[in-house]
């Protein structure tokens, strides 16, 4: 073999050597990022989502509508001077009760007297004249003309003397209604004119409120429903009432209808000009399904909420119907005794693991449905409810 040929033979050997060395590197830096890259987070443990959670259960919920409106006074009254003069007693102060027919204050009626006292006085003697002349006009001594004119000057006598009788009576201001002396206008020694207002008289017993209701809800509200009213005032307490009347007609131009609801006020704190939040009952559903408010997920596609099964979470599509308070009912996609989330819905998706944190009784389990018990007897009655 000549040396040319060794020298080939040699470089062969030597790039078939490097050659498996190339590989065998190659193999071990393959394996060795394949370990690298496997995800630390695959193996570590997933962390159940913490959530509150309530049965779907069993109860009575009602369908209102709901309004706002100021209470006010069922009978009202600004009390007027009906003669002028000098105020010599005022005889009630404001916030007092007063009956009709009850002196409120009375004027410095000298004048007034004095003109009764002379129209009492013309009276007698026309009274006299005609007595006189009735036997003059049966012996035919005088013309049935001059006794019909004295016969008239009696008469008009008669209303002058009734007319000052009146006047004089008017000296003393009375309350044209029961109520409560709201205002007081006027000061002992005013000289006040005729007409002078001088006190409001409110009855606050029953108050009403008039709502105005659009018309689509015409067919739904009666007289004689219940009504829970909350006044914003009073701490949103609630008090119950009744639809009193409903107007025949809808106005034009609004395109609503007037109904009062009229409310007892009796030993309570409502008073005239608070603003109340009306709801007016006009169904009852005895044994609907009702979950919190609370619990319901709203997309545009529709309401959902989060079932629990296994300590995993199932989004499920539901269908609403009434609503009272923090109560909607479910007609579709719920089961009494079903689980769902009410705490802990941010961020929750469906399938993930949840940690169920119930206490025996969770804070946001809502006891009960029901209004205020003088608003719950208030439905019962007017809806025959049980």
């Amino acid at each position: 073999m000549s040396g040319s040929d060794d020298r080939r033979a040699t470089l062969t050997g030597l790039a078939i050597a490097c050659l498996g060395l190339g590989i065998a590197g190659c193999d071990n830096g393959s394996g060795a990022s394949e370990e690298g890259s496997a995800d630390p987070s695959e193996q570590a443990e997933i962390v159940p989502v913490p959530v509150e959670t309530i049965a779907a259960r069993r109860g009575e919920i009602y369908a209102a509508y709901a309004g706002t409106a100021t209470l006010e006074a069922f009978e009202e009254a600004t009390v007027v001077a009906k003669v002028g003069g000098e105020i010599a007693a005022i005889l009630v102060e404001e916030g007092d009760v007063v009956t009709s027919g009850q002196a409120l204050a009375r004027l410095d009626g000298d004048r007034l007297r004095l003109q009764r006292d002379q129209a009492r006085a013309n009276l007698a003697k026309a009274e006299r004249d005609y007595r006189r002349n009735i036997e003059l006009h049966e012996k035919g001594l005088i013309a049935a003309g001059a006794f019909e004119a004295i016969k008239y000057d009696l008469d008009a006598l008669q209303a002058a003397y009734d007319l000052a009788e009146l006047e004089y009576g008017y000296a003393v201001i009375r309350a044209p209604i029961d109520g409560v002396v709201a205002s007081r206008f006027i000061k002992t020694g005013n000289t006040i004119a005729e007409s002078t207002a001088a006190f409001h008289i409110v009855n606050l017993q029953p108050l009403i409120a008039e709502m105005f209701v659009p018309e689509r809800e015409f067919g739904k509200l009666a007289p004689g429903q219940a009504v829970v009213a909350t006044i914003d005032a009073l701490a949103n307490q609630a008090f119950a009432g009744t639809v009193e009347r409903i107007s025949p007609l809808v106005d034009a131009a609004t395109g609503t209808f007037k109904t009062t609801v009229e409310m007892d006020a009796t030993g309570t704190a409502l008073k005239p000009g608070m603003f109340a939040r009306l709801n007016v009952v006009y169904d009852t559903r005895p044994n609907a399904l009702l979950i919190p408010r609370n619990a319901i997920v709203e997309t545009e596609i529709g309401d959902s909420v989060f079932v629990v099964t296994d300590g995993k979470v199932k989004r499920r599509p539901i269908q609403v119907g009434f609503s009272w308070g923090e109560n909607v009912e479910i007609v579709d996609g719920l089961e009494a005794g079903d689980r769902i989330v009410t705490l802990g819905l941010s961020g929750l998706r469906d399938g993930a693991v949840v940690d169920v944190i119930d206490n025996e009784t969770p804070a946001s389990d809502l006891a009960s449905d029901s209004p205020p018990e003088a608003a719950a007897d208030a439905i019962v009655t007017s809806n025959g409810v049980g």
